[in-house]
Formats: structure tokens, C-alpha cells, sequence
């Protein structure tokens, strides 16, 4: 290494070699420069290690040199305080050349001996160094008092091309705002984040709404070259502003603003928008990960409720509003007319709630698909129809003055070498919004568990949509399951949500590959966060209405939470021809994507109807437990135009009747309104039937509807002789009603749901019955 003239400080270098040691002197520029001079170089053919010492800033290992041209690669560690130091600015003096330290402080750089290198970072001394015949550099920099205010600290990923694209794809996540085209009232508790709080007492520092993210306000640094958001860092990490928001303001130390010429300049295009660096106190945050800082919150958040660090959570969930069936009277009203659902996204996302120690959300409750996460002993259909029609009649354990009709359909379990083959579009959000552990890592796995279901004959395509939509892997043999698990690996989140996009160019994919015969079905994958372009309600229910028409199916898993967009996830199922799932860990992947496999993407039935007509000599007023937004008119039922729900290879599906028996004085019965021009006096025959059921179906490549007629009889049992499903499936029914508060539900005893659903649990293979009687147990 080139002779320094200013030598001030000295310094130790060491050579490990297996034959000899050397030792060197190394002289040190004060404060900002710094030089080892190497001794002659070991004359061992070989090295086993490289090792040094340093009394100051720099340290030098011993490696070998192309003597003819003098050009190698220099590779090294930044550190500070002992810790390394990720995102130094690492420049060869007078040539275009540079690079910057990766998360771990580490760099690599091609450089020839007597280059001057430069290592520079905001808030440290600036540290210039000779480069010699070593390919290996270690540089301790230190804090610059004079210049030093605040806290400035931040990590870049730039190890390999894997990281490097994860890097850029989190860092474009945050630095692109997200975007609504749909109005909403700011959600808030009243507790102030740290956003909130800081406005108007740092210099430089701005908070105003976000105007493309409504409900959202924003930190800005003055002087940015756009209204985007610029990048957050906290002791050293970039960090989202979802992390941001969770912060109590307590937490935080120091701020310092970075303006954008500045911020460009040290952390490149990410930085346009500028950078706003926090440390916060005792450094808590320090060379953690997003991932790692999420899970110190929730760690936390558990040792002390009240700790400073507490999340602040303003959820962004969004639910579809709506009124719990009424009893209505069977002389003015005798038909109920509803499309099946076979949906239990809401049973895994209230599992979640409970699991996480959060309260459940009203409107987040479905009862309906909450007893159908259940599989309940219904037997095997064995005429020419696909489903089997189960029914009885008992108690209503919640209201002993009640009475219970249970409904169940149980579809035909297809043989697997019989299955038809499918055409598969992964249709994947790949978004800013799914970047989180338990968005898009967690998609990733479940959807290989699908793709090791894969025959031969079957075919995946993937379509991903962010800003924007393209294919990342066109239609591929099921056999080929390494090429498409590896097109999964490289999935990495960061933009915005063009879902309809998306949703365009995968039914174009389905359509153009369509298989006469066969399965086509689009699986989306999402947390339901669309954005950009056709995105409201309205825009989406079109869009998918009109592509149901070609025939193919639609399956919609769900991920994620915070801005959990549940309300468009069932839309979309809904008005599909669809189904809809929560995955809320990979216990539930295994169940829905693999044991349940045929189940959740062969449809044996399409549009199944079912309407009920009640005999008013027997019932005085009855309701729909659930099914809410799956009411028909009842005209419909008979229209093969309307849509409605598919039952697929071994589905079951149940539903409840709460009735109110003829002559019961219960304070919920309704009084028929007296009629001038129509009877509605019960007939004489038909004395012993409680109701009438008709029920209506299509094939799944069928347009002309198949009706079926079965009667109930007036026969109710004492609620310990009904089945063990009757049991299980009215008390979780029970604990659905309880979280939505029914006012229908005058006990709502905790203990008496779960001595219940006890009682009923005998065969739980998987148990998950199991599980939800501990979930019943722990809700308070």
C-alpha cells in the first residue's frame, strides 16, 4: 500500500499465514484518513487465514494480487462501535466506481493498487483509504460529534441477486403510496401515533392527509420532489409505515430529516422522495429486520399491554355491513329462497382474532360459514343427483321454547384418477400491501401445498399484479412441479394493487387454454387490497360478472391483516361462481389447498338453490340462521339466469332454521298481518309436514337447471337424542350468535356453549373440534 506523509497514529497488522508471522506498521490519518503501509508479504504458497488487529480505524487483511496488472477485488466489513454497518457510501476516487455496504456491512468493489477509496455516511467521519495488494478490508468508522445531531443509520440490502431484488422490491413497497379510489372515514381510537404526534414540532417535517390513501396521514420531509412518501428508517432498518404507525412517539429518541437532493445521493432512487431517520431510545430496533421489529412489538406488546411500544393498531379491515335475519310469519311470508354457500373464510379469520388476543369484529362473523368449516357424517348421494339431502328437527339449545331445522346436502366424492383434468391461473398479489410474514411468505407456501396435488395433466400458469399485471410463468404441466415452485420462490412484494388488471389478464390466460371438459379456474390470492384502476365495489362486481360467462371458475384465498379486505374477498367469490377461504397459518393451507383439495376446486353442482316453504299449521314464525348475503328473492329460485353457489367433490353444507312452533308464546314470534282478498289459512292435508324443501341445480358445463322436492316431517326430538353433528353444528352456530350479540339469543352462557359442543365431539380425526371449543373457552 502506498506511503502516507502525514502519519499521526499507528496501528497494529497481523498476517496469520501457516509458515510464518509477519508483522507491519500502519500509519492512520487523523479523523478522516486512513493508510496501513503493509510489510513485505509472507513468502508462503498458501493462506489457511487472514486476520487483524487495529488500534483505530482501519483494518487490513493480507491477500493475494495479480502482480501483473495490479486490478483485484477488494472485499470488506464497515463497522461501527463493533456492529457492521449496512448502506456506507463506498466511492474510488476520480473513477466511476462505487458501491455501498449490504445489511451486514459487508461490500465487494474491483479496484487496482494506488486507489484512493472513500468511505463516507451521514453522521460519521469520513475515512479515505490506499488501496495495496489485499483483496480484504475491514474499516471501523466513527462518529463525527461536530456534524453528528441525530441519529442516521440505515440498511440496504445488496448481497446477491436474490436479496438485491427482495431489497429493491421492499424499498419500492414503501416508497409507493397507495392508492383508493373509494372515500372512507378515518378510523381512530384517539390515541395519538407517532405520526400524528409529531406534528409541528420537528423542523423540516410536515404531516398532512394522504390524499391517495384516504383515512391516512402522512410524514413528509420539506423539500421532497414529490408528494410519495419518503423512506423510514429507525436505528438503522427501513421500515414500512405500518411498523411506523405502532409505535408509541415515547419510543423515539432523535429525528433527523433528509431532504431529497441528500437522501438521492446516499441511498439512490429509493431516497428521492427524501428519508426520515429515527433512533429510538435504547436503541430497541438496532439491525433488526421489518420482520424482526414486528415481532418485538408483539413481544412486547404481550410482557407489558402499557409499554410505550405498544402497536397502535387503526385496522384498515374492512367488512360488509349486515342486519341479522328476522323471524318472519309463515302466513304472509312461507318462502325462504338462498343460494348455498360453502365459504368458511370467516370461521380461520375469527380463529385468528381469538389467537391473537383481539376482539372480533361483528361484522366479521358469518355464522353460516362458521358451521360450515365443519364436516359433519351426511351420507353418500347414491341416485342420479350429485348431493345428498340430509334433514332433522330438535331443540334450539339457546331457547328452549325453539325448535331447530338442520339442513345438509352432501356432495358425490369424485375418485381422483376420475377428476378431470384442470387448467389452473394463479392469479398472485404481489403488492406493496403483501409484503408482511403472513402475506405473501405465507401464500407462497400454501400455494405449493396445491401444487403438489398437481397430475400431469393438469396445467398452472401464474399472473402476478402489482402497479401492473404479467404472466411469470406460462402454462405449465402439473409434472413440472420444480419449475413452478421455483417461479413461486422468486415472487417479492412491492407497488401498488392493479387488481383488475389482474383479474383481466388471468380469465384471458383461463380462456385461451380453456379445456373442454375440464377444470378451468382462476385461484386469486390476495389480501383484497385493490387499488388502482377498477376497483370499487361496483367496478369489481362487474368486471367478475361478466367473466363468470366464460365458464370458468373462481377460487379466492385470503391473507393477512390490517388491511384485510374481506368485504371484496366474498364479493368476488360470491359473484364468480366461486369459493372463498381465509388462510390464516399453514395448518389451514394443508386443510383447504391439500386434504380438502377436490373438494375446494372440482365443482360437481353450479347456482344450488334452496327454497323452503313453511306450514304455517305448525310454525308460527321462523328465520335463517346466517346466510345473509346469500338471501334470494323468490322469484329467483326458479330464474337460471341468477347466480349462485357451487358444491364441490364431497362438500357439505348445512343450514339452520330457528322456528318458533304454532302456539309458543315466545316474546319473538311475529303476528300474521290479516289479509282482505287472500287466504292464509293452513290447507287441511299435508297436517304432518313441517315444510316443503325444493332444491335446484345446475352441472358445472350445464345452463338448464335439475329441481328435486323433499319433505320435513313434523316430528321433533329431545335435543340429547339429535345427532352429534345436530349438536356440534348448533353450537357453533350458538358461539356465532353469541359475537354478534344476537338479540335473539337470550342465553349466551359461555360454559353451557362449550358443555354442548363437548358432548358432540366423539369423532374429531383432525380435531378441530377440538380447537373450537378452546376458542370458545378463550374469548371473553
Amino acid at each position: 500500500m502506498a506511503e502516507e506523509t502525514k502519519p499521526q497514529k499507528e496501528a497494529t497488522y497481523t498476517n496469520y499465514a501457516p509458515v510464518m508471522l509477519e508483522k507491519a506498521t500502519a500509519v492512520v490519518e487523523e479523523n478522516t484518513t486512513a493508510a496501513p503501509a503493509l510489510a513485505k508479504k509472507a513468502a508462503a504458497p498458501s493462506t489457511l487465514m487472514s486476520r487483524s488487529t487495529v488500534t483505530q480505524d482501519v483494518i487490513v487483511k493480507e491477500i493475494s494480487t495479480n502482480e501483473i496488472t495490479g486490478i483485484q477485488t477488494i472485499k470488506g466489513t464497515v463497522t461501527e462501535g463493533g456492529l457492521p454497518l449496512p448502506g456506507v457510501s463506498i466511492a474510488v476516487v476520480q473513477a466511476n466506481r462505487g458501491t455501498q455496504t449490504d445489511v451486514d456491512g459487508n461490500f465487494t468493489l474491483q479496484v487496482q493498487v494506488g486507489e484512493r477509496m472513500q468511505f463516507s455516511y451521514p453522521g460519521m467521519k469520513t475515512t479515505m483509504l490506499t488501496v495495496g495488494e489485499n483483496k480484504e478490508m475491514d474499516v471501523a468508522l466513527q462518529a463525527d460529534d461536530q456534524n453528528l445531531q441525530e441519529v442516521v443509520v440505515m440498511g440496504y440490502q445488496k448481497a446477491n441477486r436474490k436479496t438485491r431484488k427482495l431489497a429493491k422490491a421492499r424499498m419500492e413497497a414503501m416508497a409507493t403510496p397507495k392508492r383508493s379510489n373509494r372515500a372512507k372515514q378515518v378510523k381512530s381510537d384517539g390515541t395519538p401515533t407517532i405520526i400524528t404526534a409529531l406534528a409541528g414540532k420537528i423542523t423540516g417535517l410536515t404531516v398532512t392527509a394522504d390524499t391517495v390513501q384516504s383515512g391516512s396521514t402522512v410524514l413528509r420531509a420539506a423539500g421532497s420532489q414529490s408528494q410519495n412518501q419518503p423512506l423510514y428508517i429507525i436505528d438503522g432498518v427501513i421500515i414500512n409505515r405500518r411498523n411506523l404507525k405502532k409505535m408509541n412517539p415515547e419510543v423515539i429518541e432523535t429525528i433527523t430529516i433528509v431532504k431529497s437532493s441528500e437522501a438521492e445521493a446516499h441511498y439512490g432512487t429509493t431516497g428521492k422522495n427524501g428519508a426520515i431517520i429515527l433512533t429510538s431510545k435504547n436503541a430497541v430496533f438496532r439491525n433488526m429486520t421489518n420482520r424482526e421489529i414486528r415481532r418485538k412489538l408483539r413481544q412486547l406488546k404481550k410482557e407489558s399491554p402499557v409499554s410505550p411500544l405498544s402497536a397502535v393498531e387503526n385496522s384498515e379491515e374492512e367488512y360488509d355491513s349486515f342486519v341479522e335475519n328476522a323471524f318472519e310469519n309463515p302466513q304472509n311470508n312461507p318462502l325462504s329462497t338462498f343460494s348455498i354457500d360453502v365459504d368458511n373464510a370467516s370461521y380461520t379469520n375469527i380463529r385468528r382474532f381469538i389467537n391473537n388476543g383481539q376482539p372480533v369484529p361483528k361484522d366479521a362473523v358469518r355464522v353460516e360459514e362458521m358451521i360450515n368449516f365443519f364436516k359433519y357424517n351426511y351420507p353418500q348421494p347414491t341416485g342420479i343427483h350429485p348431493f345428498s339431502i340430509t334433514t332433522e328437527y330438535s331443540v334450539a339449545p339457546w331457547n328452549i321454547q325453539h325448535q331447530i331445522v338442520r339442513i345438509g346436502l352432501q356432495g358425490k366424492i369424485i375418485p381422483t384418477n376420475e377428476l378431470p383434468a384442470s387448467n389452473f391461473v394463479f392469479l398472485i398479489d404481489v403488492s406493496g400491501s403483501m409484503e408482511d410474514e403472513n402475506k405473501l411468505p405465507l401464500l407462497k407456501a400454501s400455494m405449493k401445498v396445491l401444487v403438489d396435488q398437481l397430475r400431469k395433466e393438469d396445467t398452472v400458469a401464474i399472473i402476478v399484479y402489482a402497479g401492473a399485471a404479467g404472466m411469470v410463468l406460462p402454462p405449465t404441466s402439473g409434472a413440472a412441479k420444480q419449475t413452478i415452485i421455483a417461479a413461486l420462490d422468486d415472487l417479492n412484494a412491492g407497488g401498488s394493487t392493479a387488481g383488475g388488471a389482474g383479474i383481466e389478464l388471468a380469465y384471458k390466460t383461463a380462456a385461451e387454454h380453456f379445456i373442454k371438459n375440464g377444470n378451468n379456474r382462476v385461484i386469486l390470492a390476495t389480501d383484497g387490497d385493490f387499488n388502482v384502476g377498477s376497483s370499487s365495489d361496483k367496478a369489481m362486481q362487474s368486471l367478475i360478472e361478466e367473466k363468470r360467462k366464460s365458464g370458468v371458475f373462481l377460487t379466492c384465498l385470503g391473507f393477512g391483516m390490517g388491511n384485510y379486505k374481506d368485504r371484496k374477498m366474498e364479493l368476488l367469490s360470491n359473484k364468480g361462481n366461486g369459493n372463498y377461504a381465509y388462510i390464516d397459518n399453514m395448518q389451514e393451507a394443508n386443510r383447504f389447498l391439500g386434504k380438502e383439495f377436490k373438494g375446494s376446486m372440482f365443482a360437481i353442482a353450479k347456482d344450488v338453490k334452496i327454497q323452503i316453504e313453511f306450514n304455517p299449521k305448525h310454525v308460527q314464525s321462523y328465520r335463517l340462521i346466517g346466510y345473509e348475503n346469500r338471501k334470494l328473492r323468490n322469484e329467483d329460485f326458479t330464474d337460471d339466469a341468477i347466480d349462485a353457489g357451487e358444491l364441490g367433490s364431497g362438500h357439505t353444507v348445512t343450514a339452520l332454521y330457528e322456528i318458533i312452533p304454532a302456539g309458543s308464546n315466545s316474546p319473538f314470534g311475529t303476528s300474521a298481518i290479516p289479509l282482505k282478498y287472500t287466504d292464509t289459512k293452513a290447507t287441511a292435508p299435508h297436517t304432518d309436514e313441517l315444510a316443503t324443501i325444493k332444491f335446484r341445480y345446475k352441472k358445472p358445463d350445464g345452463n338448464k337447471s335439475t329441481e328435486i322436492v323433499q319433505t320435513i316431517k313434523n316430528q321433533s326430538v329431545p335435543l340429547q337424542d339429535a345427532s352429534e353433528d345436530f349438536r356440534f353444528s348448533t353450537a357453533v352456530a350458538w358461539f356465532g350468535l353469541k359475537l354478534r350479540d344476537s338479540e335473539y339469543v337470550p342465553n349466551k352462557n359461555q360454559q353451557d356453549i362449550v358443555a354442548l359442543a363437548r358432548k358432540a365431539k366423539s369423532h374429531d380425526p383432525d380435531g378441530y373440534k377440538a380447537e373450537f371449543i378452546r376458542l370458545v373457552e378463550t374469548i371473553e
